[in-house]
């Protein structure tokens, strides 16, 4: 075949008539397969004549014996695209070149055109076709042939390059796949260099930007494998654009990776870090952007520069992952990693390998301290299925930026790259985008179509642009009969997902769906299904809509076929298969719910839908609810269930039990799902829901009760559960392994010691868990690859290397404890080769868990994570053991100990920024002691770390009640000869319940304390002042010692430490030292220093002698000049943080402590005027002259102030500020008689207010973020900088329907978003102000707390300004609902009226019956007639089970934390009104606290419960109501509010002074008449303080009060809770608010 373009060329028409006769075809028959390569062949003949003559030659030819009349000009027509791409390869050969350029000419000539075409011009419009012939030909070529052939494709594209021009930007990302695809491979990367060096000088500078970050990556990824005449021809790239042509071209620099490193590269490198050279969290959010590229080179490149700037930055990467709260930036790298880990394919394998090396350097981040970065929230649905114009255009939108673009960036096939170019040009078209968009123009667009485009993001708008007004066509598709239901049919997930949506795509007939559906009938054949997977939800969702009732139908028998498949045991389907097809399944569920969801709330009265729109959802709502009601629950549940979908399985159960119990099911019949429940939430590692469903089980099997005891760390009552299980069934491996966890958790390593020197044979004496092991496998050798993992961890553990060896030489498995294992024994034998080949395989293996996880597995994946964390810092131990001189090793010198300082500091700073669990941080410690044990044998600072490590163990073990694990490692400290391993063993007594031992053994140790080593002096020192202060205290509480004895203990301690705080001075000058250090302690000691600080001023005597000049320096009144000297000192972030109640005592009596106060408001305002100025707003504005007069003053102190040469702005700043408060309170007081108020006629003065530099007053914006220790040092921005400003008010304002009129204000931000507040007249709205700075440190304390944060324990707050004392502003609380307007609506629903006229009559009469029998008819006629419906809410707004989960969970916890803190603070007057449900996340928000203090108590009718908790309160907690999340919740929050009582009790003293002084003077008045004479108005106000806060300090000490009949004992926190939760719930209290 390859003779017949000579034998055409030549004309030899017998010879091509005998090789047809031989082939038994006709002439005809036998040319035309070849006729593009034999035109192509003939148009390159030398001569024209020639040329001509072949061509008419082979036209006859064709012909011959053909009834059909085909001319030369229909067959050079035909081919044309087949014949110019041939013509294009032969361009690439150095002797064909010329030829191809004339034969192309020939060709063009005959097009006739009237103006003549360019070369370049001509092949413009063949571009793309001409690309994917080169690319097929690249592919297609094979044997011996292939490398040259390859070599002239490639070359043939830098010709066509040079020809086309510019102009060849159309089809540029292609040309990028292409020459990426081939740059890596050492025979072509030379070819594919000079082509990429003529694409780079040939595109317009515009056109090149997208692309350079491709490029550069390109470059640094493969220059390690360029020859040498590659590296130059990369160097010449790299120059042009870098040093040549920065400014022309202006790449988007987040977008290129570095290049340092590259000697090649040095000057372009130092262009590169000028021009991007800033702070280090701009460039942490470069790299974040380059390592979740859609290019695999960008994102493997900038993952290995990543890692290098980590490591480089590691202190700047602690200080955003220290404190209680990591910085926000940490949830974006985490998220961006775990994209960067979950990427599926081989192409990826580096960029997950990069990514699981970051994850290690980042460390074990706790993922309580800090919230994952968002997803882009996808296309929710179509709610009228293309009906509406403007909603399907925003899906094409949607699926061009979020489906479309992304994969057409990264796809590395030209066919499939193709295919998505033509669905994206299609869905340009369908969207009304032209090239207009980019281009000058005459031609005025439509604003709707300007306003889309604009909305694009940027990147997409440099994807896309290329394709508007193209091209392309596809080849009409042909659809195969398939088999339905398809499932079965297919043995992988790829096929299934594909078949089926071609199936769906084809029963698309409406035409709107059809003009968008059809065009991805190419696309989902893919290799990659994530565009089927994108569009499958909505292809379902509206066949089910618009589909037959066959169509229908067959969508039920997928998904059930589908489902049943995952719970059948006769299953044959691959396990990928099966999971993958059913978490499809399940979003597909998802989105028909939402939709659901969203089409009930447009039906809704309140929603203003048209008529027609009405119509087609009552319509449509049929159709698609009962098609998802008739799937069985069960069956959803248990495929869940099978999936590890926990939060559907747990959703459908408690459906499935709801329903059972209004059936009266009986409890009995309802143990079985109540176990698998439990099954479920151990899964969930959720102990709290494990918990509450324990109290339904009514006898808990032995599967229940180790499930129990495991989560909740109780691993010795777990361990004697599976002793006895093993003894039921001595054979049952899994009983084995269960016992083995118990024994490894519990740390029964046995009596191995990590000092050789101590016990040189010790290595004889084989730990228990080893020796169940070999007890296990000798009776059952082939459970050794099971049991291999723990043999290895086992023997490691006592550092038996010989055991490790034979475990992983025994295994076959990659399971993460051998490949650690591994990792060890390569250290061990100190073979670099091999060190590195264990390293790369460990990370492989362990990341195995993130890629199955996908991007939002963090918490999933913890495990994993701990185990990279290990990885990585075996590395550094490894790192330190090879740099460490040799002398050092024996050495008994400080140096020898600074030598590891810096190590250890790094280990210590990423333990402290895990889990502080045992479960995450003693694999991490016990891993700390194996390093350093086997790299520094003979390191004697190295046994000293390994002890506190050890010590550490202890800790975090006796804080998880693990007493006989901490026992074991206080034991392995002690026997080290850590000196002050005592102190732990006595923490350890004393928390087992034996204080007064505890204080024995403490005083015994401390009394033959020996001599102690002068290199770790400052250490010991430190110690052993920790010692004696912790035997004066636990004398203190034991209460068996004289005042004087422990009063000596205390001084024993301070003067260890060289300090004397036993005088309220020296306590003062204490707590400015703390704050001096960090914010870390800052709320436990901010408030008490002001409030001695600020009560000590306020004594009569001090105000005399300070007006009489008499004070001493030594006295009290030293404290003003103290503070005066540390206010310049302290960040004035830190007293921002108490600056309510620094404002509260403005008033203060006492001269210089004004002064001092004056000093630290001027200092606030000045560093956060934004911020603090609202605070200060009601003080100018007050209606008590002298508070008015001091905040005047202070105000002008403030405008006339240089501070930082901003007098002139400060001064216009504080000018609007006034003029705008004083506009507000004007709004707030004018008189309203109509329902709207137009702002621009009533309220000129306010509407001329915007725009304005002035911070909008949201509780976002006005919370001050407080830095971890370790970020303290530098400038510390302490408020978010894109906090939005005032730009404009809306010309409307609302008048709300309640007594006082409240005005609803609505305001646009400078960030476009729209904000709400109510503008509240005759109202003081100090005491809600306090409230919330209350509930603010609330926040802050439960943040600290590790069991509160894992459960994200909060109160949610909003922003309240008081005005003055007679109105103020409210923040709007956005997407929340009355919880009395969401019970209406339910019992609406059920035909049940809230106020029935009969229902009404019966609660009356209860009234006057008695006690008794008033609870009787409340619970058995009242009660009946209103049955719980509250679950039906959580269940109907959050579709999504993970949502509903985290919606319900988050519900119960803060209805919890709002019930304890409204306890303590004596918060009324909770109805429904008053308690708001957050529609978004299920949050509980509380608005208007004006009953406050038990003002309840005394209404009319008195209120008897100490918080809201009727039965619908209860149902919406799920089945397991109060129990398991609500009861903890309130235990863990009363915890912590009553650890803190004195900081708490600080901050509330600010209610007294701002606040209640509306009654005071009634107060006072009956106050003075008890008082003294000689007592002041100050003295006595603080007298009625501690009397109005008396009660709060009673129940923050767990006192019970005397009207509940609790007496004045304190009891336990559990008891306080079971006694609140009691009396809340008793119908006794809940029918009869009062007592007779």
């Amino acid at each position: 075949m390859h003779t017949l373009p000579d034998l055409v060329a030549t004309r030899n028409r017998e010879a091509i008539a005998a090789m047809a006769t031989h082939m038994e075809k006709s002439v005809g028959t036998l040319l035309l397969p070849l006729s593009s390569k034999i035109l192509a062949h003939v148009l390159m003949l030398p001569r024209e004549d020639e040329s001509s003559s072949a061509l008419d030659f082979f036209a006859a030819a064709v012909v011959e014996g053909s009834h059909e009349a085909i001319g030369l000009d229909m067959l050079l027509n035909s081919h044309r695209m087949e014949i110019i791409s041939e013509l294009v390869t032969s361009m690439g050969g150095d002797e064909q070149s010329r030829k191809a350029i004339i034969a192309l000419s020939r060709l063009q000539r005959r097009d006739g055109k009237e103006r003549k075409l360019t070369l370049g011009e001509f092949l413009q419009p063949h571009t793309l076709g001409i690309l994917a012939h080169l690319n097929s030909s690249i592919i297609s070529s094979r044997g011996k042939t292939a490398i040259s052939r390859k070599l002239q494709v490639i070359n043939s594209l830098g010709a066509l390059i040079k020809t086309v021009g510019p102009s060849i930007s159309n089809i540029s990302p292609q040309i990028m796949a292409l020459l990426q695809g081939v740059v890596g491979n050492l025979d072509l990367a030379e070819s594919a260099l000079e082509s990429l060096r003529t694409f780079v000088v040939t595109l317009g500078f515009v056109d090149l930007a997208p692309h350079v970050g491709a490029i550069v990556a390109a470059m640094v990824h493969g220059w390690p494998s360029f020859s040498p005449r590659g590296r130059v021809t990369a160097q010449e790239i790299i120059d042009y654009i870098f040093l040549e042509h920065f400014d022309d071209i202006e790449p988007p620099l987040d977008q290129i990776v570095s290049l340092q490193g590259i000697p090649e590269f040095e000057r372009a490198s130092r262009e590169l870090i000028s021009r991007s050279a800033g702070p280090l969290e701009e460039q942490l959010l470069g790299f974040l952007k380059r390592i979740v590229s859609d290019n695999v080179s960008v994102s493997t490149q900038a993952l290995a520069d990543f890692k290098g700037f980590m490591e480089t930055n590691s202190s700047f990467l602690h200080g955003l992952s220290a404190g209680d709260v990591f910085h926000p930036i940490i949830g974006q790298v985490t998220r961006a990693l775990f994209v960067c880990g979950s990427r599926d394919g081989e192409e990826f394998e580096k960029v997950r390998n990069y990514a699981y090396d970051c994850i290690g350097v980042l460390g074990a981040l706790d993922p309580d301290r800090f919230d994952p970065a968002p997803e882009k929230l996808p296309f929710d649905f179509l709610m009228y299925n293309f009906t509406q114009e403007e909603e399907s255009v925003a899906f094409a939108i949607h699926l061009i930026c979020d489906v479309l673009a992304g994969a057409y960036r990264g796809a590395s096939d030209i066919t499939y790259q193709n295919n998505l170019a033509f669905t994206i040009q299609q869905l340009l078209t369908y969207c009304g985008f032209t090239s207009a968009l980019i281009q000058p123009t005459q031609k005025s667009l439509p604003a709707v179509i300007v306003h889309r485009w604009r909305q694009l993001d940027a990147q997409v708008v440099e994807t896309v642009a290329a394709l508007l007004d193209g091209r392309l066509t596809l080849a009409e598709a042909t659809y195969d009969t398939e088999p339905l239901p398809v499932y079965p049919a297919v043995s992988t997930y790829r096929e299934w997902i594909q078949r089926w949506s071609r199936y769906l795509i084809s029963r698309v007939q409406a035409r709107n769906a059809a003009m968008i559906f059809q065009l991805f009938r190419n696309v989902v054949r893919s290799q990659d299904v994530t565009v089927a997977r994108r569009i499958l939800s909505h292809l379902i969702l509206h066949l089910i809509i618009s589909g037959t009732d066959a169509d229908r139908e067959s969508i039920r028998s997928e998904i059930i076929v589908v489902l049943e498949d995952q719970v059948s045991t006769l299953s044959s389907s691959a396990a990928d298969k099966r999971l993958l097809s059913a978490q499809t399944i399940f979003g597909v569920m998802d989105h028909i719910s939402k939709w659901i969801r969203g089409a009930r709330q447009e039906l809704s009265p309140k929603k203003k839908s048209r008529n027609h729109q009405v119509a087609q959802l009552l319509e449509d709502l049929p159709k698609v609810d009962s098609l998802i009601s008739s799937i069985n629950h069960e069956l959803t549940a248990q495929a869940a269930f099978q999936t590890k979908a926990y939060a559907r399985a747990l959703m459908n159960f408690e459906q499935l039990i709801v329903t059972k119990r209004e059936r009266n099911t009986s409890e009995d019949d309802l143990q079985g799902y109540y176990d698998r429940l439990h099954e479920i939430y151990s899964h969930m590692d959720e102990p709290d829901g494990m918990q509450g469903v324990s109290n339904l089980v009514l006898a808990p099997s032995l599967d229940h009760q180790i499930r129990e005891h495991e989560s909740t760390g109780q691993w010795t009552a777990a361990q004697s559960c599976w002793e006895i299980k093993l003894q039921k069934s001595p054979d049952d491996i899994e009983a084995h392994l269960g016992l083995i966890r118990c024994l490894r958790n519990l740390g029964h390593y046995g009596t191995w010691l990590l000092n050789k020197r101590v016990f040189p044979h010790s290595s004889e004496l084989l730990d228990t868990l080893e020796t169940h092991i070999r007890g296990v496998l000798s009776r059952n050798e082939h459970w050794s690859e099971a049991l291999a993992g723990f043999r290895a961890e086992g023997s490691w553990i006592v550092r038996n290397w010989d055991a490790v060896q034979q475990a992983v030489d025994s295994s076959k498995s990659d399971s993460p404890e051998i490949s650690i294992a591994r990792v060890l024994l390569a250290l061990r034998g100190q073979q670099k080769p091999d060190i590195q080949t264990a390293f790369h395989a460990a990370r492989h293996r362990l990341g195995a868990t993130i890629l199955s996880g996908g991007p939002d597995s963090y918490r999933r994946s913890y495990d994993a994570v701990v185990q990279l964390h290990v990885l990585h810092e075996l590395q550094l131990a490894h790192g330190f053991a090879s740099r460490i001189p040799v002398h050092l090793q024996n050495a008994r010198e400080p140096e020898a100990y600074s030598e590891l300082a810096n190590l250890t500091a790094q280990l210590r700073a990423r333990l402290d920024s895990t889990l502080p669990t045992f479960r995450a941080r003693e694999p991490i410690l016990s891993m700390h002691r194996i390093a350093l044990g086997l790299m520094l044998p003979e390191y004697v600072a190295a046994q000293r770390e390994i002890s506190k490590a050890w010590l550490s163990t202890a800790k975090i073990a006796r804080k998880s009640k693990h007493f006989q694990t901490a026992y074991s490692a206080v034991l392995q400290a002690r026997e080290i000869g850590d000196p002050f391993a005592f102190i732990e063993s006595c923490k350890l007594i004393k928390a087992d319940g034996e204080n007064f031992r505890a204080l024995q053994e403490l005083e015994n140790s401390i009394a033959r304390m020996p001599r102690l080593d002068t290199e770790y002096e400052v250490e010991n020192t430190r110690l052993t002042g920790k010692a004696l202060l912790f035997r004066a205290r636990w004398k203190e509480e034991v209460e068996r010692f004289d005042s004087r004895d422990t009063g000596q203990s205390f001084k024993d301690a301070c003067n260890t430490v060289q300090r004397v705080a036993l005088h309220t001075l020296n306590t003062c000058k204490s707590f400015l030292q703390a704050l001096a250090y960090g914010s870390k302690f800052i709320y436990q000691t901010m408030p008490r220093l002001l409030t001695l600080w600020l009560d000590m001023g306020e004594e009569s005597d001090l105000i005399r002698n300070e007006k009489q000049g008499t004070n001493d320096r030594q006295a009290p009144s030293a404290i003003p000049p103290m503070v005066d000297n540390i206010v310049p000192r302290l960040p004035p972030y830190q007293w921002y943080s108490a600056f309510p109640q620094i404002v509260s005592r403005i008033e203060h009596p006492n001269p210089s402590t004004f002064s001092t106060l004056s000093k630290i408001i001027s200092a606030v305002i000045i560093a956060y005027p934004a911020q603090a100025l609202w605070l200060f707003t009601s003080v100018v504005h007050s209606k008590r002259v002298e508070r008015r007069r001091r905040g005047i003053e202070i105000i002008n102190k403030v405008k006339a102030s240089p501070s930082q040469g901003r007098s002139s702005d400060m001064s216009s700043l504080v000018e609007r500020w006034h003029r705008l408060s004083q506009a507000l309170i004007d709004l707030c007081d004018a008189p309203v008689d109509h329902d709207i108020l137009y702002l621009s006629q009533q309220f000129p003065k306010l509407s001329a207010m915007a725009p304005s530099p002035l911070l909008l007053p949201l509780q976002n914006s006005m919370t001050v973020i407080l830095p971890s220790n370790r970020a303290e040092s530098g400038v510390y921005r302490p408020f978010p900088s894109s906090a939005p400003t005032l730009a404009g008010f809306a010309e409307e304002i609302e008048i709300m329907k309640s007594l006082q009129k409240p005005r609803k204000l609505t305001v646009l931000g400078s960030d476009g978003t729209t904000y709400n507040f109510l503008c509240k007249p005759k109202d003081d709205l100090r005491k809600d102000a306090r409230l919330m700075d209350f509930n603010s440190i609330i926040n802050k304390l439960l943040k600290t707390n590790s069991e509160s944060r894992r459960r994200r324990l909060h109160i949610r707050t909003y922003s309240v300004v008081p005005l003055n004392e007679e109105c103020g502003l409210i923040e709007w609380v956005p997407n929340t609902t009355g919880f009395r307007h969401i019970l209406e609506k339910l019992y609406t629903t059920r035909g049940i009226h809230i106020f029935a006229r009969d229902i009404t009559e019966e609660y009356n009469r209860v009234r006057e019956l008695g006690e008794t029998m008033a609870s009787q008819v409340f619970v058995q006629k009242i009660l009946p007639y209103f049955p719980p419906v509250f679950h039906e809410w959580f269940i109907a707004t959050f579709a999504e089970p993970a949502a509903w989960l985290s919606a319900r969970t988050a519900y119960s916890r803060t209805a919890a934390v709002i019930s304890m803190v409204g306890f303590i603070l004596g918060l009324g007057d909770r109805h429904g009104e008053n308690i708001l449900l957050d529609t978004v996340n299920g949050d509980t928000v509380h608005v208007d606290f004006n009953c406050l203090f038990e003002r309840g108590k005394h209404f009319a009718v008195p209120e008897r419960v100490p918080f809201r908790l009727t039965n619908n309160i209860v149902d919406g907690m799920g089945v397991t109501g109060v129990e398991g999340s609500f009861r903890i919740s309130c235990e863990v929050t009363m915890q912590i509010l009553r650890t803190n009582r004195n900081t708490l009790m600080s901050v509330l003293e600010a209610f007294v002074h701002d606040p209640l002084e509306r009654s005071r003077s009634r107060n006072l008045k009956k106050q003075r008449q008890e008082a003294p004479v000689n007592e002041s108005p100050a003295e006595q106000l603080r007298k009625l303080a501690h009397k109005s806060l008396l009660p709060i300090e009673k129940k923050l000490r767990g006192l019970q009060d005397a009207e509940l009949e609790w007496g004045g004992k304190e009891i336990t926190i559990s008891n306080q809770v079971e006694s609140l939760i009691k009396a809340a719930s008793s119908p006794v209290n809940l029918v009869r608010p009062s007592s007779d």
